[in-house]
């Protein structure tokens, strides 16, 4: 018991920790020795790969044994810049100098006949090889060489923390974590199954790893037990919920509802109306049901649904949404569906005047009120209900699990539906929702035309501009999305990719910097369409806009006073203009496929043909992949597949992924190690381990399963204790 109790300790209780050290450390999201464990290496540098100077290739890293055969030549720049080199040499006498930037404390440690393993890049200073500041390992005799380790870790850091200082403090962290004899997290059937090594094993060798084989193993034990732990939690949570008593409902006779809708809902819809109102009036549990469809399945039908069924079983029902006109767009087309049927509803935004904010909060209180609609106002602690019984996110990826828990946990048993558009492979929406039952909306209704994709570059805007005009004239109404809203909003971004560059991000074309592919901000491309169409009207939309300017324009385009809108991605999520028929986007090549398709979803909403352009000057890579994709497709199940193919398991959770918006947010999921994009096979195996251990202990009471329950708190209790 005393080893689970360690893992919680603070990292002060580590030798060297400072109060203001473990500052540093809890900067970075370490706060205790467990966060210190799993904060792994983001790479490893091969030092065992050893060579001699002779062999060392000039612009390449080279590891080699150097004896220093003379004091140091030490030079001052005019800019303050101090250049220490020493002359060095190998075993076999090859001469080789070593050059330091402003590291004075060398003169007093790099003394002559002092041997040393370094390892950096090697460079030619005339005729004569150098090693320009170089890492350096001392060596006091023949059979340290033997004791250095071939592989040496390389750790994401902070502000204030150096590699010799995180190596420490792990270094320490594991000698008490991890004494001789130490339980392990797993039980032995689980390890002899799935073939896995010891946990004290794993964990000294990922961080310090004796050759490649150990690291592979190691990592395949603690991304196993890291998705083991994450699957006990979800079916403990689920667990936990069942054993809530739910609101009672009884069934509703639907007929009254279908009758005020003007089409025929499709079977997919249909089947998951019934799928929810069977989890809202089961009397098992409360419902916890992902609803999740395409762009333009019919979502929010089946969420109306719910809410008639909600209300006329006496309780009332709150729809939250991401944004103002996302909510005001729900308002305006529930009230137009529940007037008829006598069904009052209101709307709560940020912008909502607060005299009629009173009046609203004052009818949900006394129960007067069966319907709210908003935004995160909804969330504010004045905001009671006297009988809450529904509880509906829209675009649930726009908010975090605890922002979802705070809305629902304001009356316990509350039924919960939550939707979704992003597009996701089916056996990873059930390992990400576990805890949920789920529907798949895989119909589009039968009115609705597939929208024409089409890929172009520069030398089409004539032709495009001709479309624009055709288009326009015909009555219909065009979108045209930029990637940034002017020119100082892009400057910024491409200073803050470089500053802070990730490789391979999925959103980020590094070659649409250049000027075959500058940049539409959407301020000036606004203005420069209004000069090419000055017979048409041209409005602007964007996210450093004030709400009340954003509804205008939108009204606006909505009430087809505006002809051309140019938008940023501000559009991307729930606008419903039918009359839109057009969208072009420009800079292609810097969206993910996602985004690309919540952004074409856009159009395509009325019975006419609807087309989306993509712009880009990209020729080659994976940004020409993508669009030739979104060409071919316009699934985003599809999609989603194909991504996930072309991204590689890692950027579809990185840096704007598919899942980075949804997963990685306050009270997200979140891994050290394990990517459920990285090997279904794992996950599946993973999730069958979780299964067996809960058949011998359903509640994770017994001794020998604590430490489990520890690192399942540790990792995931924000959101697996909900």
């Amino acid at each position: 018991m005393e080893q689970n109790q360690a893992l919680s300790q603070p990292l002060r209780t580590l030798r060297g920790i400072s109060d203001k050290r473990q500052a540093l450390f809890e900067a970075m999201g370490i706060s205790c020795l467990y966060d210190l464990i799993c904060h792994f290496p983001r790479l490893y540098e091969n030092r065992g790969n050893m060579t001699t100077v002779k062999d060392a290739s000039p612009g390449q890293k080279a590891s080699i044994i150097l004896r220093i055969t003379g004091v140091p030549h030490v030079s001052a720049s005019r800019r303050n810049l101090v250049r220490l080199s020493f002359p060095a040499a190998d075993t076999a006498g090859d001469n080789v100098y070593l050059v330091f930037f402003n590291q004075t404390y060398f003169k007093d440690r790099l003394k002559p006949g002092t041997t040393v393993r370094c390892f950096g890049m090697v460079s030619m200073l005339g005729h004569t090889k150098q090693m320009l500041s170089p890492k350096v390992e001392f060596l006091t005799s023949d059979a340290d060489i033997s004791s250095l380790p071939p592989y040496v870790p390389i750790y994401p850091l902070g502000h204030g923390i150096t590699q010799n200082m995180m190596a420490d403090a792990i270094h320490h962290a594991l000698q008490i974590l991890y004494p001789p004899h130490t339980p392990d997290t797993l039980p032995l059937f689980t390890r002899e199954r799935y073939h896995l090594c010891a946990e004290a094993y794993a964990m000294h060798q990922i961080h310090r790893p004796e050759s490649a084989d150990a690291l592979s193993r190691a990592r395949k034990r603690v991304i196993f037990e890291e998705l083991t732990v994450f699957a006990l939690g979800l079916a403990l949570k689920k667990a936990q919920q069942e054993q809530t008593k739910p609101l009672p409902m009884h069934a509703v006779d639907l007929h009254p509802f279908y009758q005020q809708l003007s089409f025929t809902p499709t079977g997919a819809q249909y089947r998951a109306i019934d799928a929810i109102c069977s989890n809202m009036t089961s009397g098992k549990s409360p419902m916890n049901r992902l609803l999740m469809g395409d762009v333009g399945s019919g979502k929010t039908i089946c969420a109306a649904a719910a809410i008639y069924a909600a209300v006329q079983n006496g309780y009332q029902a709150a729809l939250m949404v991401p944004t103002e006109i996302l909510a005001r767009q729900h308002d305006a087309s529930l009230r137009a569906l529940f007037l008829p049927l006598g069904i009052q509803t209101a709307l709560l935004i940020g912008a909502t005047k607060p005299k009629e904010k009173r009046e609203i909060k004052r009818a949900l209180q006394e129960g007067s009120l069966p319907v709210v609609i908003g935004t995160h106002a909804l969330l504010e602690e004045s905001v009671s209900f006297a009988r809450l019984g529904l509880v509906i996110t829209d675009e649930q990826h726009r908010f975090g699990v605890l922002q979802r828990a705070k809305l629902r946990d304001k009356r316990r048993g509350v039924h919960t539906l939550v939707m979704s558009a992003t597009p996701i492979p089916r056996t990873l929406a059930l390992m990400l929702f576990g805890d949920l039952e789920m529907s798949v909306l895989d119909e589009l209704p039968p009115a609705r035309l597939p929208v024409r994709t089409a890929f172009v570059d520069d030398s089409y805007r004539a032709r495009m501009y001709g479309f624009v005009q055709k288009t326009v004239r015909n009555g219909e109404q065009v979108y045209v999305i930029c990637p940034a809203i002017d020119r100082e909003e892009e400057t910024k971004r491409v200073e803050e990719m470089q500053d802070s560059y990730i490789p391979d991000a999925p959103n980020i074309d590094t070659s649409a910097t250049n000027e075959n592919t500058l940049c539409k901000c959407a301020v000036e491309h606004a203005e420069e369409l209004q000069r090419q169409f000055p017979q048409f009207r041209v409005g602007c939309l964007h996210g450093k806009m004030k709400s009340a300017e954003k509804e205008a324009v939108m009204q606006a385009f909505s009430d087809r006073k505006i002809d051309i809108l140019v938008s940023t991605t501000v559009i991307e999520v729930g606008v419903d203009v039918p009359n839109a028929t057009l969208m072009i986007i420009e800079n292609a090549e810097r969206f993910g496929l996602s985004q690309l398709h919540q952004l074409r979803g856009r159009v395509g909403r009325g019975k006419r043909q609807s087309w989306c352009i993509l712009v880009s000057n990209a020729k080659t890579g994976d940004s020409v992949q993508r669009l030739q994709i979104m060409k071919q497709t316009t699934s985003g199940f599809e999609i989603a597949k194909q991504d996930l193919a072309l991204r590689g398991p890692g950027d579809f959770f990185s840096k704007g992924g598919m899942l980075d918006r949804e997963y990685r947010q306050s009270g997200g999921i979140r891994f050290h190690l394990a990517n459920l994009c990285d090997d279904m096979q794992t996950v599946q195996d993973a999730f069958s381990a979780a299964g067996e251990i809960l058949q011998n202990d359903p509640l994770l009471q017994s001794e020998a399963n604590q430490r489990l329950k520890t690192k399942m708190h540790l990792q995931f209790g924000d959101v697996l204790t909900l």
